[in-house]
């Protein structure tokens, strides 16, 4: 599908997005398209949201209570299951053709090892414990030997695999062939529904300037005190629906008018961390402001994954975040999100990354 196809789907997704899981219609000059009230980032209907839902509300302290214990007891159902797959990865290696074993091997002397290229990063001993175990037991059934496969030491900090499903939290990752205002993006997927349809925000097309100089240089729905709060957050381009629109992401915590996305990943509550900056309790540069967003129709999504449109990933919160503010480790392309989260995809998507990577995020062409 040519880049201008997807804009095309893009711009007619009109009043169907309407549909997604209380989005809220806005008035004829807005072209009839609809946002989630959840979004806006000057307060005012997620203010109304809150008031909704008073047994939902959540206090600062207890959001970041909430959220260091989830760090700490590494919480996170998503780094799970890239454990999994990792394991999986490695059994299969162990257990597979002995040239592709072989392969396996060569793969993971390399430094630092790899599985998923690396990012998900798993230091394997060098005996194949499971052959060892499975010589020293006899009476170890087919069914048992995956609980015999060594851990897995996954880096949480730095970790990308493809998945099946769309679902709220993954990342769509765009093909190399991809043109247009859509080449080489990221887009973080905020709410899907097989049939109401997908809402999602670009993550890697940073802009120059905060949000102070952004707002002034175009039209937005920014309040004087949200731009005075987060005047030095990084703003990035988000999509070609409604680019007057700005959604606050940021790691802070479920505050009052927020949502989670995913584990250590949150939109919304920009009252509340509007507060938090007055405070000193939060650093402005650990929020990212995306301007616009991007939406499918039910089932359109999922056509343009099956034509090979997007990669559709799980990736840590930290990839996610990167323009956040998140602090910067080891093997992090600070400059281009795109290549670096097809490289810990490893396989295919790293060649893809190698080949086609390295143009970085903020020199490519702006809409």
């Amino acid at each position: 599908m040519s880049s201008l196809s997807s804009l095309t789907h893009f711009a007619a997704f009109g009043l169907a997005i309407s549909a997604v899981c209380g989005f809220t219609s806005l008035p004829h000059n807005h072209q009839s398209h609809a946002v989630p009230a959840l979004f806006y980032s000057n307060g005012g209907a997620a203010g109304a949201a809150g008031a909704a839902g008073q047994d939902d509300i959540k206090n600062s302290d207890r959001a970041r209570i909430e959220r260091d214990l989830e760090e700490a007891m590494d919480n996170d159902w998503r780094l799970f299951r890239a454990k999994l797959l990792a394991q999986e990865k490695y059994y299969c290696i162990e257990h597979s053709d002995p040239k592709l074993k072989q392969q396996g091997r060569r793969n993971r002397s390399h430094e630092p090892s790899s599985l998923f290229a690396g990012n998900l990063i798993a230091k394997q001993p060098k005996k194949n414990n499971m052959e060892v175990l499975y010589n020293d037991d006899p009476f170890v059934s087919e069914a048992e030997l995956p609980l015999l496969i060594p851990k897995t030491a996954i880096d949480k900090h730095r970790w990308a695999h493809e998945i099946p499903l769309i679902e709220s939290g993954s990342v769509l990752v765009a093909n190399e062939r991809l043109g247009g205002i859509f080449h080489q993006t990221v887009v973080l997927v905020i709410q899907h529904h097989e049939t109401e349809g997908t809402f999602g925000v670009v993550i890697n097309r940073p802009q120059e300037g905060g949000l102070g100089r952004a707002v002034v240089e175009s039209d937005s729905n920014i309040g004087l005190s949200l731009k005075m709060a987060f005047q030095k957050s990084q703003v990035t381009y988000g999509g070609p629906i409604l680019p007057q629109d700005y959604h606050v992401l940021h790691s802070f915590g479920a505050v009052t008018g927020s949502r989670k996305i995913c584990p250590g990943v949150y939109i919304g509550g920009s009252e509340e961390l509007i507060s938090q900056v007055r405070y000193g309790e939060m650093d402005p540069r650990r929020a990212m402001f995306v301007k616009g967003h991007s939406a499918w129709e039910g089932g359109q999504l999922q056509v343009e994954i099956d034509q090979g449109v997007w990669y559709n990933a799980a990736v840590s919160a930290d990839l996610i975040l990167r323009y956040a503010g998140v602090e910067l480790q080891a093997g992090d392309n600070p400059n281009d999100l795109w290549t670096d989260i097809l490289s810990c995809m490893g396989g295919m998507h790293e060649d893809i990354a190698r080949r086609y990577g390295g143009t970085g995020d903020s020199r490519r062409a702006m809409p």
